[in-house]
């Protein structure tokens, strides 16, 4: 049997970092000093640099990183927050674990990101929060929506889950935003071993509440300002993640000439790629393509030992868990379409350069077999 390549390769990444991963678990098993502690604060640290932000929070999930910036930025019942349904489902599900009420707008189909042109329409009195989406590790267009922000004296809280050292216009996600969370999943470009997450901001006057909330509400021990959660980072996390984001520009610039060799390979094609805005640069967390024949592609590639994925198949209004929000489908036909075309491809910085090749080869193949087809 053929082995399959995969989506993404964990093991591969390990072998490469192996013998610093392992010491680095080793010394915060030999130091008993399990939750929070020194190695936590120095990737925060480091972190925040890395963000270009003056503070960084350690916590055990992205979407508790969401839920603390929320919290932190006042957010709750009353309240509304712009963002889209074409996300993972975390990202809405923190929203509505503060009380307030999510309200999707319309994607530009071209970037898969919120359309800025399509915001100001659905701001209300209710409206606190515009909560953009760096989906797929490309920042959204920020600058429209921080004007929009200013003019109408709202927060703007970047959704970065996705997006560790994504650029737009020479600024890092995570530095555009008045608070911004990061998730570190395995899965993603600077992912913990075990769930993990943080929140980044500019701004002090978001430190106290944040720390307080995270830890239960201590100030100090068994002092308790408010009513917290246990949100707090896992020592072995904050280690592996510091030896991790040493290698994370490397790993990036690996990222990005992987996406070079597909755009190459896959211009004419067929499929349709994501346009990419003038001074952005991703991180392509996830390499996607579109096609209105997405499954039938999918079945053709895992034929050929190639392992894809589907990042989103149910936009968050139309998922059953969602149906409380009153949405139904129709209501985000651009939103819809693009998870019935999306299809992604392996993406990780140790695919080789001719497994890309192949794989593009393999696209191509199917485009073409469906032309003759059809001509």
């Amino acid at each position: 049997m053929t082995k399959m390549i995969p989506l993404i390769d964990l093991k591969a990444q390990y072998g490469s970092i192996k013998t610093e991963i392992d010491e680095a678990i080793s010394q915060v098993v030999e130091s008993c000093q399990f939750i929070l502690g020194p190695r936590v604060e120095a990737f925060e640290a480091s972190f925040a640099a890395y963000c270009q932000t003056r503070f960084a929070f350690g916590t055990n999930s992205g979407t508790s990183a969401l839920h603390l910036a929320l919290l932190a930025a006042g957010v709750g019942a009353g309240d509304e927050v712009l963002t889209v349904s074409y996300t993972f489902v975390a990202t809405v599900a923190a929203i509505i674990h503060t009380g307030a009420t999510p309200v999707f707008v319309e994607i530009d189909p071209l970037t898969c990101h919120i359309d800025p042109a399509r915001i100001e329409s659905a701001i209300t009195p209710a409206t606190k929060v515009i909560m953009p989406v760096h989906l797929y590790g490309t920042c959204a267009d920020m600058d429209p929506i921080l004007d929009i922000a200013r003019r109408h004296n709202l927060i703007v809280i970047e959704d970065a889950a996705q997006a560790h050292g994504a650029e737009y216009k020479g600024r890092r996600a995570g530095s555009m935003g008045e608070l911004a969370s990061f998730s570190f999943y395995p899965g993603k470009n600077l992912g913990a071993y075990g769930e993990a997450g943080a929140v980044v901001t500019n701004n002090e006057k978001y430190v106290d509440v944040i720390t307080q909330l995270r830890d239960q509400g201590q100030s100090a021990k068994y002092s308790h300002e408010r009513v917290g959660y246990n949100y707090r980072m896992e020592a072995l996390q904050g280690a592996v993640l510091g030896v991790k984001l040493k290698y994370l520009d490397d790993w990036t610039t690996q990222r990005r000439h992987l996406a070079d060799v597909y755009r190459r390979e896959l211009a004419g094609s067929g499929v349709r790629l994501l346009a990419e805005l003038a001074g952005c640069k991703s991180v392509y967390h996830i390499f996607p393509l579109f096609t209105d024949q997405r499954d039938d592609l999918r079945e053709y590639l895992q034929a050929k030992g190639i392992s894809t994925g589907v990042h989103y198949p149910i936009p968050v209004h139309l998922q059953r868990g969602f149906s409380g929000l009153g949405y139904k489908q129709g209501d985000l036909p651009e939103t819809e379409r693009v998870c019935h075309e999306v299809l992604s491809l392996p993406m990780y910085p140790e695919l080789k350069e001719e497994t890309a090749i192949e794989i593009a080869d393999s696209v191509r193949q199917f485009c073409r077999q469906g032309v003759a087809l059809h001509s």
